[in-house]
């Protein structure tokens, strides 16, 4: 299988760099292609601006929507942009690991988001109606490929927990597993955490080795977070809510999980 990892960290020797090594490593030997997107490395452009699409004119109001599209469809976006698409079209499965930082990932890889995640390639695709809202959440330009999140966090795992000060991990990470995975259609496998990072030994260190190999071995095998598809009659259209009869008396994130 052919596996794009993503990878959010200024430091190459940190815990997120020797775990970034690690991950290439064991996918390799279990016979995967690996590609990586080191985005410091590579100085990656955070910000979306207007030379993001090539053949703009010079003066015109910048809009981002539309001038992601127009680059999209006319090929005229910038050459970083389409080489990490191509990325994305060519791996079966995509690791995005970074640090947590002030309950989100650093700006770089959200800037690979909002850049990479072009309009015609990643959002506004697919019909649009009264039966069908766009091939989205569930459906997309990305369905049938696998992603999963590897995120490093500096406080306990209590603090992540449903009584924790920091709330729910899940909670957290939503918007990036179902808002930004989910949407385009990725199959996404429950986030890998580890926790209190800088207590990390090497005994620490071995055992998060150990951990995260466990879940490379088992990318292609483990079952996704059951996020109920956006056309398959969960939800009324185009209001987007969820029907009445599911989940009654309950609202926030966990409704749009399916549950037994």
């Amino acid at each position: 299988m052919n596996v794009l990892l993503v990878y959010a960290h200024p430091e190459s020797r940190s815990l997120n760099g020797s775990l970034k090594d690690f991950a290439i490593q064991r996918l390799e030997r279990a016979g995967h292609t690996v590609r990586v997107s080191d985005l410091y490395a590579m100085n990656w452009k955070a910000t979306l601006d207007a030379d993001d699409n090539t053949a703009r004119q010079p003066g015109a109001r910048f809009d981002p929507s539309m001038d992601s599209r127009q680059a999209f469809e006319n090929g005229t976006q910038s050459a970083d942009i389409a080489r990490e698409q191509d990325k994305l079209r060519w791996a079966d499965g995509v690791i995005l690991q970074f640090p947590l930082w002030w309950f989100s990932m650093p700006a770089i890889l959200k800037g690979w988001i909002e850049r990479v995640y072009a309009y015609g390639f990643a959002y506004g695709v697919g019909e649009h109606s009264d039966t069908h809202w766009g091939d989205r959440y569930g459906e997309g330009m990305l369905a049938g490929k696998r992603a999963m999140l590897v995120v490093t966090a500096g406080g306990w795992a209590s603090h992540y927990e449903p009584r924790g000060i920091n709330g729910p991990i899940d909670d957290i990470l939503f918007p990036i597993q179902h808002g930004i995975l989910f949407y385009p259609g990725f199959d996404v496998l429950p986030s890998h955490v580890i926790y209190r990072t800088s207590r990390i030994d090497e005994a620490g260190f071995s055992k998060a080795c150990d951990a995260l190999g466990q879940r490379l071995d088992d990318l292609w095998t483990a079952d996704p977070v059951p996020f109920r598809r956006q056309n398959a009659g969960d939800y009324l259209i185009p209001e987007l809510t969820l029907k009445p009869g599911l989940a009654p008396g309950r609202s926030g994130f966990d409704i749009h999980v399916e549950r037994d």
